[in-house]
Order: structure tokens, then C-alpha cells, then sequence
């Protein structure tokens, strides 16, 4: 597959879980300074990894959410807690894999997932 149907897909599929609005400021905010990050995360990011078949959107979403909690990436966790959530996770499932990272990745850690989870589950209505 050519990088440019690539880049569309991923752009396709981003829209489709963090909406077109989120999308298109994250673009804007970084301005033509960070065109290139955002060609490289649609193309190969979403365009790639999150397209591939094996694994559902869903535990994808399950994962990024544990991977960023776990580095501290607050910014990053928001945003794939609202993905996760329109990828039809559950808050008991997000809240289990938030158990998980205190276990493996410490209490402070999750202490502080827990807290921008709660925030977005909250504004989401998910809870």
C-alpha cells in the first residue's frame, strides 16, 4: 500500500475514534511545525498498527490507555480514554486495567489515572 492511501486511512480511522473536531485541533496546534509528526502518526500509527486486524479497536484502546498511564503521558491518557470510550469500552474495563498498572506500575501511577479517568468518564457520561 502506497504511504499516501496509508496516510488517508489512518486519517479515516483517527477521525472515526477521537472525531473529527480532536483531530483537527491537534493538527492545527502544532501548525506546519509538526505536519510531519502528524503525516508520520495517520500514515503509520493509525494508517498501520491501529488498522491491522488482529486485535479489536477495543483492547487497542485498553492497551494505549495502560502504555500511556504507565509512561505518565497525562495528555496522551485523555486522550485514548475518550477513544477507548468511543471504541465501546466500559468504565468497569477501563477501571480494570487501571488496576492492573498500580499492580505492575506502581500506585502513583494509577492514583493519577485514575483521577483523568474519572475526569473524562465524567464529561462523557460514561459514569
Amino acid at each position: 500500500m502506497d504511504t499516501r492511501d496509508l496516510h488517508e486511512k489512518g486519517l479515516k480511522l483517527r477521525r472515526q475514534i477521537f472525531g473529527e473536531e480532536a483531530v483537527e485541533q491537534r493538527a492545527k496546534a502544532v501548525g506546519a511545525f509538526g505536519e510531519p509528526l502528524q503525516n508520520m502518526i495517520n500514515t503509520y500509527a493509525y494508517g498501520d498498527i491501529w488498522s491491522r486486524p488482529a486485535l479489536p479497536l477495543k483492547l487497542k484502546s485498553l492497551a494505549a490507555i495502560a502504555m500511556t498511564a504507565a509512561i505518565g503521558r497525562a495528555a496522551e491518557l485523555r486522550v485514548h480514554l475518550n477513544g477507548a470510550l468511543t471504541n465501546g469500552c466500559t468504565a468497569e474495563e477501563i477501571r480494570e486495567v487501571l488496576l492492573l498498572l498500580a499492580l505492575y506500575c506502581g500506585v502513583p501511577a494509577a492514583n493519577e489515572a485514575h483521577r483523568i479517568a474519572l475526569d473524562v468518564l465524567r464529561a462523557r457520561g460514561a459514569i
